[in-house]
């Protein structure tokens, strides 16, 4: 990993809410050095992290600054990206609709949303909310976080092209992690409630609660500034990227919220649904959200069963149940755990990819277990780098098959035009001055230049770093004409810190001329 040694991460020391002794039991001793330190190793600009135990909070603390090459500090109302970290925010919304007697968690979809299909009419008529909240459905992700779907179009446009998806696996047979479906979950909110989703969590649960920094839009940060900033790792350095909109699948992904916010949220997942005397959702909907709903299989020794609640990872560690999610997008990089039995919880925010947040949340746990327990951060940056090696070692691989020396069957004009797929809509590709450009959605930002690999195959390189690169072949008809193209969407990268591929989660699709 390359050093940032010119990074300097001030550390914003708060008044804890319960006496530092405590606080000293169930934070580890130099915790803020480790971190500070830690940062370093992995090239973290910025970070916030936020502990509860026994209904008190425990540490609501930021580090390192918003924005590389900036310096301003984070702090414990630094607004973050918590990407999938929203879904059992969504999935708690869903539960007050069902303790108002309004849903069930058996309804079909189709009871609330008369006009969603999938390719399956049988799976349209059957498919249910608390499939979609299992990821049962069987259809999976659309583009994933580095491209995104249809960014400048309505939810409904989204959740309408459904209907033209295959399925990953058969109806019910399997998980298939799907943002799309928790898209629809949030709209089910939207269709029964009388106000969208997105003002619903502002009225029943962040305005309440005074998570006054918690929203669904970036659009909607707050107005002082104090927002991190995306970063990625590319071509071997940490840099910043554009920050783009997720409102298309915020109730998959969307919601930003600061360590003093989601401390005041995870007191109340841990009390049974109530906050400062206050009940928000009932204990009963909150122990489905939390109760495992599907068998995901093993994970190891550390977690000898593995499934999923509501928006919830359920695990067990060392005896002791506890409740995880991840969220990734957009450079922002989110771990949270609660360990219900020892009312704790933990969420670690950073702004940029990597997995030293969830050495970090361990560390803790570890720590208030009394346990003994290997060097977190040695472990996580030890798998990082072997994996950094090995992924790299496949990417040359494949880049070693590339032909050299080979032309394009036909002149350039003869690829340009318009090409559409019922899915994914429109692709435009144009010759700007001997160079092929690509544009997909008709969206400027998802335009790509077309580099020549070999054949008819070219590379397509996002003129935004961050969304990486994806591969395109063009097809000729009996007659000779270039008429289809074909690209290879990187679902799930091996890697980002490599690149979007190698993968072996992708979608080839298909486009056809229409001029």
């Amino acid at each position: 990993m390359r050093r940032i040694s010119h990074i300097i991460f001030p550390v914003i020391f708060l008044l804890y809410l319960i006496p530092i002794s405590q606080a000293q039991s169930v934070l580890p001793e130099d915790f803020d050095e480790w971190i500070q330190s830690s940062m370093q190793q992995w090239d973290i600009p910025g970070m916030s992290v936020a502990v509860v135990k026994d209904g008190e909070i425990v540490l609501t603390e930021g580090y390192g600054v918003l924005k590389l090459g900036e310096e301003r500090s984070v702090d414990r109302h630094t607004q973050f990206g918590i990407a999938s970290v929203s879904k059992h925010m969504t999935a708690s919304s869903l539960a007050i609709l069902v303790d108002e007697g309004i849903i069930n968690w058996n309804d079909k979809v189709i009871k609330h949303i008369p006009w969603f299909e999938l390719s399956d009419p049988w799976v349209t008529a059957n498919v249910t909310i608390h499939d979609l909240l299992t990821h049962q459905v069987g259809v999976g992700r659309m583009l994933g976080n580095r491209l995104q779907f249809m960014t400048n179009r309505s939810r409904d446009e989204l959740l309408y092209r459904m209907r033209y998806l295959d399925f990953e696996q058969p109806f019910r047979s399997d998980y298939v992690y799907s943002n799309v479906m928790y898209t629809l979950a949030g709209e089910i909110v939207t269709a029964v409630s009388g106000q969208n989703w997105d003002e619903f969590m502002t009225n029943r649960f962040f305005s309440p609660m005074g998570m006054s920094r918690t929203n669904t839009s970036i659009n909607d940060l707050h107005n002082d500034g104090n927002a991190a900033h995306p970063h990625q790792y590319i071509h071997g350095e940490v840099v910043t990227i554009p920050i783009r909109n997720w409102d298309v699948a915020s109730p998959a992904g969307g919601i930003n919220s600061t360590a003093y916010d989601m401390a005041k949220w995870m007191l109340m997942q841990l009390d049974s649904g109530s906050f400062e005397e206050n009940s928000y959702v009932s204990s009963q909907s909150l122990q489905t959200i939390q109760t495992p709903q599907v068998s995901l299989g093993a994970a190891g020794v550390d977690a000898p069963q593995r499934s999923y609640g509501y928006g919830y990872n359920i695990t067990d560690y060392r005896g002791y149940r506890m409740l995880t999610h991840g969220g990734a997008t957009d450079g922002m990089n989110t771990t949270y755990v609660l360990l219900p039995e020892e009312n704790l919880g933990i969420i670690v925010m950073t702004n940029v990819f990597n997995t030293f947040r969830e050495a970090v949340a361990r560390t803790i746990i570890d720590h208030v277990l009394d346990i003994s327990g290997p060097d977190w951060n040695e472990l996580y940056l030890t798998s990082y780098n072997n994996q950094y090696e090995n992924v790299k070692a496949e990417r040359e691989k494949f880049e070693a098959t590339r032909i050299s020396g080979t032309s394009t069957t036909h002149p350039l004009d003869a690829f340009t035009g318009r090409f559409y797929n019922n899915i994914y809509e429109n692709a435009e590709v144009k010759n700007e001055n001997g160079q092929l450009i690509l544009t997909i959605f008709d969206d400027e930002n998802l335009t790509a230049d077309l580099e020549h690999w070999h054949h008819n195959t070219f590379r397509i390189n996002w003129r935004n770093p961050a969304q990486r690169e994806e591969f395109l072949q063009f097809h000729m008809n009996l007659e000779g004409e270039i008429d289809r193209m074909e690209i290879r969407y990187t679902l799930r990268p091996r890697l980002l810190q490599i690149g979007a591929y190698p993968t072996n989660y992708y979608r080839d699709v298909l486009y056809k001329r229409t001029r």
